[in-house]
């Protein structure tokens, strides 16, 4: 079929802000859009509403007035789900109510032409739950757009089981003309972004339990080194902790409570406490008027070391090599086993395990793991975790050859894989998994957490920075320290670690 022309009129059904703002992308394409809602009112507020934010765009110069009012002048509401019957292509986008979706497209099917593409922007129903009752379901794909739909570039083209490949592939096209990132992925639950982005809420929420370090510290190692925008605290308070909650629980239980989707019994605290997050004025953090930011936990300065011996390589950490030359600090290499010493403290990249188990295991006086970063040239802190045998020397000096790279430094306890080290080997053993299991390509997990999450880095592109018996072994450390299922590898990852292969070429 291919992509559909820009003469194809496009109809959306519900005018909140998806609706809404889907039927701008539309627009702004050039296509012919109606828009229709069933309660009285609301196609015109939303049609309202993108003419506001049309307005604030011509405003700061985005945009001109010509080119706004050709975008209002092709956006038509419409009062009837009749009137929608000249489209092409149909895109559903009112509340998630499998059985009120299943009553939209039943009318639409009888409205609307037999070749009429039908789209559902459902986030978490079953594409193929919501085609089970039509004629033909063959027609149907989801059309998962990000919020806010204008801005963010992916687009989730799902296919249901009777989803015909065509149909799904002329979205997919469709969703490329307009400007769009799109990916193929198969109904399953959670479909890419929601499935894969798990770990990142999930690892956070371990590590504040097990008292590894305080939010804020937590959310600023996140993004101050491992490059995210925002830290999962504060994502998940902006989310909404009572929609987030959700999600999660509902990822787990359709994946028959498996222990990788475990809920968090602290979140669930928040939501029974009504600390939803931003909306409700506290969550995480405290929003109301004049209260304190909470502030990260960041060591006193400490004296750099006049000299560092690596021992070995260094792998993913390689470039502290030229930043600490940078420094001026004198550096001599030997063989070993990828370990950096500074004065009574030897450092490590965590490898999974707790630095305690480690240090034991290898007989290693002194020993701090520091955790990854996504650039350690460009990261601004790092976060150090001693062993429980090391003293206060030794992590002194290890605080100070950060600082003389230009770190800030964050002490947190002994907690397994770290802070960002577990977070992105996690994202990187799901993403794995939803490839392993035929959900999508590697190439469209790794679009879809960029352009629909705005990770700096797809997981696997990640994973194989970092070296994939590398992640295998953090994983392993998870598994050895807590003996537990949810940090089992995924298959995909164990076989192109053993056969030295790789996720893009």
């Amino acid at each position: 079929m291919g992509t559909l022309q820009t003469s194809t009129t496009i109809a959306v059904i519900g005018a909140g802000t998806m609706g809404a703002g889907i039927a701008q992308v539309a627009a702004a394409a050039g296509h012919p859009v109606l828009l229709y809602d069933a309660a009285a009112g609301a196609a015109e507020k939303g049609l309202a509403n993108v003419a506001k934010g049309l307005d604030r765009q011509v405003e700061r110069g985005k945009m001109s007035a010509g080119e706004r009012n050709g975008l209002l002048g092709r956006l038509r509401t419409v009062t009837s789900l009749e009137h929608v019957a000249p489209a092409g292509l149909v895109i559903e986008a009112i509340v998630e109510n499998l059985e009120l979706k299943r009553q939209v497209f039943g009318q639409l099917e009888t409205i609307c032409a037999e070749d009429t593409i039908l789209a559902t922007n459902t986030s978490s129903i079953s594409v193929t739950a919501v085609g089970a009752t039509l004629k033909r379901p063959h027609r149907l794909a989801g059309m998962h757009f990000f919020n806010p739909a204008p801005v963010m570039k992916l687009v989730e083209v799902v296919s249901g089981l009777a989803t015909d490949q065509a149909v799904a592939d002329t979205i997919y096209d469709t969703a490329a003309a307009w400007g769009k990132s799109p990916v193929h992925t198969r109904s399953t639950p959670g479909f890419i972004v929601n499935r894969v982005a798990r770990p990142f809420y999930a690892e956070a929420l371990r590590v504040l339990q097990e008292g590894g370090a305080d939010v804020a510290t937590i959310d600023a190692v996140v993004k101050e080194s491992g490059g995210f925008r925002m830290g999962p605290f504060e994502l998940m308070d902006l989310i909404g902790h009572d929609v987030n909650s959700a999600v999660t629980c509902s990822v787990f239980d359709a994946y028959f409570q498996d222990p990788r989707f475990q809920p968090s019994l602290i979140q669930q605290e928040l939501v029974t406490a009504g600390r939803l997050g931003r909306k409700s004025g506290r969550g995480f953090y405290d929003y109301g008027q004049g209260a304190k930011r909470d502030t990260p936990a960041t060591a006193e300065p400490a004296s750099a070391p006049g000299q560092v011996t690596v021992r070995g390589p260094l792998g993913v950490a390689e470039a502290l090599v030229g930043l600490i030359q940078e420094a001026g600090i004198e550096v001599i290499r030997e063989e070993g086993e990828g370990l950096l010493q500074a004065g009574p403290a030897l450092l490590a990249l965590t490898d999974g395990r707790h630095a305690t188990a480690r240090a034991a295991d290898a007989g290693l006086q002194g020993l701090v793991a520091f955790d990854l970063a996504l650039d350690y040239a460009k990261a601004t802190r790092i976060a150090l975790a001693p062993a429980d045998q090391t003293g206060p020397e030794a992590v002194r000096a290890s605080v100070g050859l950060f600082q003389a790279l230009g770190k800030q430094v964050s002490i947190i306890d002994d907690v397994p894989g770290m802070v960002v080290m577990r977070t992105v080997c996690m994202l990187a053993n799901e993403a794995a998994d939803a490839v392993n299991q035929q959900v999508c390509s590697a190439e469209d997990v790794d679009i879809a957490m960029q352009c629909g999450v705005n990770y700096p880095r797809g997981p696997l592109s990640w994973a194989q920075t970092i070296g994939l018996p590398e992640v295998q072994a953090v994983l392993a450390g998870l598994v050895a320290s807590y003996g537990e299922d949810r940090y089992r590898c995924s298959p995909l990852i164990v076989r192109k670690a053993c056969a030295g292969g790789i996720f893009h070429a």
